[in-house]
């Protein structure tokens, strides 16, 4: 992808980039108030929700097109620049139309190529920024190829937030931040801007501003939050938007750290970091050789490959060893799973030689 990080809103924006507003646009009262709230402290990009992608029928889908005189009200009242998410061709005219000076897709949106396809096709010679939602699932090269589409017909001002990952399971997240994604992402395309969303990832509004520092921490280029003025009352999300003085009091606690800082004074460290890395690929090394010793066993005495007890004591004892050694017991299950696989895969290429 051709990006251009630097000019992404076609002027120079100092880290971190702040877009806020309510979830969805309510009334014209609503949209008034809080945009007026987030200029007097000083947020430059407001958002709000014209067209609201729900997961079932019978909730707030939006007010619709009703809603933009609303936003041009609050750039001609405001001068801040104004954004929405449109997820069809007909959102991309009506929101260009109405002067959007920026439009992002969502995650549901960016799930679906033949969607994506038809976004990047309505957006085909238009010079304006959009930025990429992850998809639900948890899924890099569906986010990429998203991008990509875009790319492809001419839109070069492109960024993606990350706003986290459904899961089955329950957790304290709405969604999963899932941060090594967004860090592949970046490792990939270091020129994308990234944009983190606390308020999806969070779903609640105590655990925004942790996430937002965890994003600043990470190198993220902005943050998307929503705010709204009367965020108990809000018609969508309302468990996880909050208030302009919140957010102003978040924004002013976060530490913004150094992101060119020269690292000349970790290279000694970072040496000892690859003598370790050599020293445990040596190791696995011969793991692996151990582990096709076990398979030529197990293909002599007409053995399964897969011994569930002894995979499930494994992964039990490393994970209590991880902990008690200050290694999360997750991680080192993780690590563990993978070495499994590769061990099995080992073993497999053995008994079927």
């Amino acid at each position: 992808m051709e990006i251009k990080k630097l000019n992404l809103l076609g002027i120079e924006v100092k880290r971190p980039l702040i877009i806020s507003g309510p979830c969805s646009a309510e009334t014209e009262e609503q949209v008034l108030n809080t945009a007026r709230q987030l200029a007097n402290k000083g947020i430059k990009i407001f958002r709000a929700g014209i067209w609201k992608p729900r997961t079932k029928p019978g909730g707030f889908e939006g007010v619709g097109k009703i809603g933009l005189p609303w936003m041009k009200r609050v750039k001609e009242e405001t001068g801040m620049l104004i954004t929405t998410e449109v997820a069809t061709p007909m959102h991309v005219e009506q929101a260009l139309d109405a002067g959007m000076d920026i439009l992002w897709i969502g995650a549901r949106t960016s799930a679906n190529p033949f969607a994506m396809q038809d976004l990047a096709d309505a957006l085909r010679g238009v010079d304006i920024p959009v930025l990429v939602k992850n998809p639900v699932n948890p899924d890099l090269e569906l986010w990429i190829g998203a991008m990509e589409r875009l790319n492809n017909a001419g839109i070069k001002r492109i960024g993606a937030i990350h706003r986290g990952f459904s899961s089955y399971d329950k957790t304290i997240y709405r969604n999963l931040p899932q941060w090594h994604i967004p860090i592949e992402l970046r490792r990939r395309y270091p020129e994308l801007p990234i944009i983190c969303d606390p308020s999806h990832i969070g779903g609640k509004r105590e655990l925004v501003a942790p996430l937002c520092q965890q994003a600043m921490d990470l190198g993220f280029d902005g943050l998307i939050i929503e705010s709204h003025c009367n965020p108990d009352a809000a018609w969508s999300d309302a468990r996880q938007q909050i208030t302009p003085d919140i957010l102003d009091y978040i924004l002013n606690l976060l530490v913004i750290r150094n992101e060119k800082m020269t690292t000349e004074s970790l290279n000694e460290l970072r040496k000892q970091i690859d003598e370790c890395d050599n020293k445990l690929i040596e190791i696995l090394s011969k793991r692996m050789r151990i582990s096709r010793e076990i398979g030529m066993y197990k293909k002599e005495h007409n053995m399964t490959i897969l011994q569930t007890e002894r995979y499930s004591e494994i992964l039990e004892k490393r994970g209590a060893q991880g902990a008690l050694c200050g290694i999360g017991s997750d991680c080192v299950k993780n690590i563990f799973e993978t070495i499994h696989e590769e061990s099995v895969h080992q073993q497999m290429e053995i008994i079927n030689k």
